[in-house]
């Protein structure tokens, strides 16, 4: 007979988000993107370490501009004496620098002032001239500034680019140690509980402490599996199908067939711990229980998704463990059940937000259902 299935579900959050919010968190993901790119084309072609080069662009940038502008002269109309100079000036501080930058703009003022300013071949100035001149120190003060003050954001960014490369690397470090002290210390834990139990003269003593290593060693074993601070989460079908045949050598059995269908599904640390720890007393349960006594038989673990009720509903996934032996008890009940293990799978599962059923189909059938929004799907 099957018996009652227990639901533990946690309130559900709004999952409604502004299409303002989004609009904006694009637009600053692409200006944040063009930054990235401007700076790492400024870092590739910077001069600033090489005073010799800065100061060449610079003469070569003038002198380009002077060459040119004498060239067009009589092909430009009249009101166009800086024209080629204040690309000059913009690529010379672009690339050498402030200080080459304002060089430039000088001596390219007074080029234009001189030889294309009438009257030419002087410094006379007049109104229209000085007003041209004005206008050229007010254009060529901007592009500089702008320039320079760009310069020194992008100089900041890579600064702090490289703090928090430091920090980062730190942090990894610091993180890989701790997981490899938490996971020894669990194995070291794991392995006295291992030797209290073989010395144990009590049967019921020996099989508490026992699982108790066995749960500790999963635990330990799952922190191995997230060593990576940078990955952090775990691909669960091989490791559930690498579970069971762990689970059964534990034990001795060798009589006991053992069967995963898992589809490639990745979750987060916050989950991986929950879900290895009820599907290790699942399939513990399966061995004691559904073929105690010697008897032989299979265990089959499945997880896939659920086929979603509505369009747009969140994704459910479902973990399954079935075997083949004498089923549940009569009036089984996972909410009010004694046993340890079922106990744990009923609180853990509470934990996640998930669903625990159970019923008898050709043996005992134990079911989890979770929300697949806190999972990611394997490639």
């Amino acid at each position: 007979m099957a018996g009652p299935q227990e639901t533990y579900r946690p309130a559900e959050a709004d999952p409604a988000i502004g299409f303002g919010m989004k609009d904006a968190a694009g637009a600053a993901s692409r200006a944040s993107a063009t930054l990235r790119r401007v700076h790492r084309f400024v870092a590739a072609t910077s001069l600033h370490d090489s005073p010799v080069a800065r100061w060449c662009v610079a003469a070569g940038a003038f002198a380009a501009a002077l060459a040119i502008r004498m060239g067009l002269d009589h092909e430009l109309p009249a009101g166009f004496p800086y024209l080629t100079f204040f690309p000059a000036v913009i690529i010379t501080a672009f690339f050498a620098g402030l200080a080459p930058g304002i060089v430039v703009a000088v001596l390219s003022g007074l080029s234009a002032w001189y030889f294309f300013i009438p009257p030419v071949w002087s410094f006379h100035l007049d109104g229209g001239a000085a007003l041209a001149l004005a206008f050229y120190v007010f254009i060529v003060a901007v592009d500089l500034s702008l320039i320079h003050w760009m310069q020194q954001a992008l100089g900041r960014l890579a600064i702090e680019k490289r703090a928090a490369a430091d920090h980062a690397a730190q942090r990894d470090t610091l993180f890989a140690e701790l997981q490899h002290r938490v996971s020894n210390n669990l194995s070291v834990v794991s392995a006295l509980l291992t030797a209290q139990a073989r010395a144990s003269a009590s049967t019921d003593v020996s099989a508490a402490l026992s699982q108790a290593s066995a749960r500790i060693a999963l635990i330990s074993k799952i922190q191995r599996e997230l060593h990576d601070p940078a990955r952090q989460s775990l691909d669960l079908a091989p490791y559930l199908e690498q579970l069971g045949p762990d689970l059964l050598a534990a034990s001795g059995r060798t009589d006991i067939g053992y069967f995963a269908r898992c589809a490639p599904v990745t979750v987060s640390a916050d989950l991986a711990v929950p879900l290895g720890l009820i599907a290790t007393e699942l399939i513990s349960n399966a061995i004691e229980h559904g073929h105690g006594g010697g008897r032989a038989g299979r265990i089959e673990v499945r997880l896939e998704e659920a086929l979603p009720k509505d369009r747009g509903a969140e994704r459910t996934l479902v973990l399954t463990v079935c075997d083949d032996g004498p089923g549940w008890p009569a009036e089984f009940s996972i909410g009010r059940t004694r046993d340890l293990g079922m106990r744990i799978v009923a609180s853990l599962a509470q934990q996640i937000g998930g669903a625990v059923e159970t019923r008898n189909e050709n043996g005992a059938v134990a079911t989890l259902r979770f929300n697949a929004g806190a999972v990611r799907h394997g490639a």
